[in-house]
């Protein structure tokens, strides 16, 4: 295949050197504005290929992309909400001489060549913090990478979904209608593959198109500290909560540590069983059947059944291992039980002026500083600076409060150069006010 030139180019005319809105960044020019609105982009320009599920097939597209030039669109599909696991089921590239490929990682789970032949290229995916870890799994870490989604969000777009940034940069509309599909499934339908397809297909021209935006508003250097830590942090796997199954939806409605050890001991159950079946948890047994069940305390199969959520036939085969686990937490030990857990860190915000008012105050102005300096540069609070930092910053600053140790200090919290440029000294300041 031969290069293909970008689907829209900027007008020759300069730019007016206002900065958007960050509600409404200004459109940007292009000489092939189609007329009556934005173009459904129904189907791949070179046609939907079929997914790559042989080494032979593999080689052929190592080959194609180590051939190819410029940047490399990535994207990949998970089955949430259907699988346990967060893996990729589908893996799509789309470079410049070298087309379209989707390859199926399921027969093909070691990507590692592709990894080698497209080194060297900067990689463009969207919100790559969702797939990072997973394109890691199959032996794809990128070297550079530029993400769509987070350079909108420095430009100030206040829509920053694949779908609409195509639409609003690019003018054509893409469909996102199989996003939450179960991309395990096999076959995958033509129109999942087309689908699949069409997220890579406009990736490079909608990074061209934010990277000159992010040039005229004089954030590049922003966006390429972001983008580096990305490379460096964003494969990790997420980090692995001390009591996940505190986080059941509906246990605030849960009361007493007796009860608390039921939700403990359901979900503990519920996970071995998920993780056995590669299933979502959700889908063995719902959340709120766990907390019905932590509630009422069922000592019988058919008093379980009448539950909220214990009605269908896979739950109803398990109903002896549910009724096993409320009978395990029934027995605990009294010094067993649940106890509150030991929070790290300040304690929640609402909490601070009974504790330390003080630190309240200090909060607050901290808080004033972050938003008026996002509100000036055109970017969301988040953004700027982890509220985590913030929070953890007001609650013990360091003993000295200068420049140089509030940088320190919020480089320690992972706050990139730019980020810390921008805050002080106002929020060195806002530390001092008494």
């Amino acid at each position: 295949m031969t290069d293909e030139p970008p689907l829209r180019r900027r007008a020759a005319e300069s730019r007016a050197e206002e900065v958007p809105s960050p509600a409404a960044p200004e459109p940007l020019d292009r000489t092939d504005e189609p007329t009556g609105g934005p173009v459904p982009l129904t189907a791949p320009r070179d046609g939907t290929p079929e997914p790559v599920a042989t080494p032979g097939g593999l080689d052929e597209v190592v080959a194609r992309f180590a051939a190819g030039t410029g940047p490399v669109a990535l994207d990949a599909e998970r089955a949430s909400g259907y699988r346990y696991s967060q893996r990729a089921y589908l893996v799509q590239l789309r470079r410049a001489g070298a087309g379209t490929a989707l390859i199926d990682p399921l027969p093909l789970p070691d990507l590692a060549a592709l990894d080698a032949a497209i080194a060297e290229a900067e990689w463009v995916l969207h919100a790559a913090s969702q797939d990072l870890a997973c394109l890691a799994e199959v032996g794809l870490r990128p070297r550079r990478l530029f993400d769509t989604e987070l350079a909108a969000r420095l430009a100030g777009f206040e829509r920053v979904g694949l779908a609409a940034l195509t639409e609003q940069l690019l003018g054509y509309t893409l469909e996102k209608h199989h996003s939450a599909a179960d991309w395990s499934s096999r076959p995958l339908p033509e129109s999942w593959l087309t689908y699949a397809a069409l997220d890579v297909e406009m990736l490079v021209d909608l990074r061209d198109a934010l990277d000159e935006e992010l040039t005229r508003q004089g954030k590049s250097g922003w966006a390429a500290e972001e983008f580096a830590a990305l490379v460096r942090n964003g494969a990790r796997p997420p980090r692995v909560r001390a009591e996940p199954w505190r986080r059941t939806s509906g246990i605030h409605r849960v009361r007493g540590a007796r009860a608390q050890a039921r939700v403990r001991s359901l979900w503990y159950a519920r996970d071995q069983i998920a993780a056995r079946r590669d299933a979502a948890p959700g889908r063995v047994l719902p959340d709120s059947a766990i907390v019905a069940a932590a509630e009422l305390d069922p000592k019988d199969e058919k008093t379980l059944l009448t539950l909220p959520g214990f009605g269908g036939r896979s739950v109803r085969r398990l109903a002896r291992t549910w009724l096993a686990a409320l009978d395990d937490a029934r027995h605990l030990p009294d010094d067993a039980l649940p106890v509150t857990p030991t929070v790290e860190g300040p304690p929640p915000p609402h909490r601070w002026a009974e504790r330390d008012p003080v630190a309240a105050a200090r909060l607050a102005r901290c808080r004033e500083v972050v938003v008026r300096t996002s509100g000036a540069h055109q970017l969301p609070a988040e953004n700027l600076v982890a509220p985590d930092s913030i929070r953890r910053l007001a609650w013990q600053p360091p003993e000295e409060i200068t420049d140089d140790t509030v940088a320190e200090t919020l480089r320690g919290f992972g706050a990139r150069e730019w980020q810390i440029t921008l805050l002080l000294p106002d929020l060195t300041e806002a530390l001092h006010t008494l």
